[in-house]
């Protein structure tokens, strides 16, 4: 059996609010094959985000890993930094997780997180600027903009390049929120309840759009509440008490 795209095995995380400890996630495995489409299920509370956010290296675990193409994305237990700090760059583990949100994984949240000064093929572009110095941004803008040009495309918002985010729907919001989370080609879709903030037909829309990069060879990994949206990926599990559970078809 071939090794997967992305694993996790033993995930916990605990948050402390004052003298309050809460235990969101208590040993989470998971195994996503390259190309697949899996859902993530839960009530509101579950852990659902947190447990997206660590897969996604954006969040630690105190204990447990993930691996990405077998290779670890968190440094080891005892050398684990859980805030982002300026020393980030110092710590060879602390630069591998940022190469990996950089170029290995893309997400698409339910809010969006537009910057609104910019319009959308601006939006688009920052995630190729963030990371790159001024001078080899001069070298790479070009083929910068011919990517973005394209997921733009993709999505079906070549039209409205100069538009800023409050000239748009919320279904094109969520659809620029995808191709910025495309454009650099990542191996991973992260979606966290990217239908959430939409309405029925809007949703639709932008499942439609999931699917059409699924079947593209697009690997997601999408938490969602809604039974029928969770229906459209190849496997469903579901978060419960810590952990995850496969959901029998």
């Amino acid at each position: 059996m071939s090794s997967p795209l992305l694993s996790a095995e033993g995930i916990h995380k605990t948050y402390t609010m004052g003298r309050v400890r809460l235990q969101v996630l208590r040993g989470c495995n998971l195994r996503v094959a390259a190309g697949e489409f899996v859902a993530i299920m839960g009530k509101s509370g579950s852990g659902k985000s947190t447990l997206l956010h660590i897969l996604g290296a954006l969040d630690v675990p105190q204990h447990g890993e993930v691996l990405f193409q077998n290779m670890p994305v968190f440094a080891p237990p005892r050398e684990r930094w859980f805030y982002a700090t300026a020393l980030d760059v110092l710590s060879s583990y602390e630069r591998r997780r940022i190469a990996f949100r950089r170029h290995a994984f893309g997400f698409v949240f339910q809010f969006y997180h537009l910057l609104p000064e910019l319009d959308v093929l601006e939006n688009v572009l920052l995630t190729r600027m963030v990371g790159t110095s001024l001078f080899e941004w001069f070298r790479k803008r070009a083929a910068a903009r011919r990517a973005a040009l394209a997921v733009l495309q993709r999505v079906g918002l070549q039209e409205r390049l100069r538009h800023r985010p409050a000239e748009l729907s919320g279904g094109e919001r969520q659809r620029v929120a995808i191709a910025r989370a495309l454009v650099h080609g990542p191996k991973i879709l992260f979606a966290d309840e990217p239908t959430g903030n939409l309405d029925a037909a809007a949703g639709a829309e932008l499942m439609a759009l999931l699917k059409g990069l699924h079947d593209e060879g697009q690997t997601i990994v999408m938490v969602t509440h809604d039974a029928g949206i969770a229906a459209q990926a190849d496997r469903i599990l579901r978060l419960e008490d810590g952990v995850l559970r496969q959901v029998q078809p």
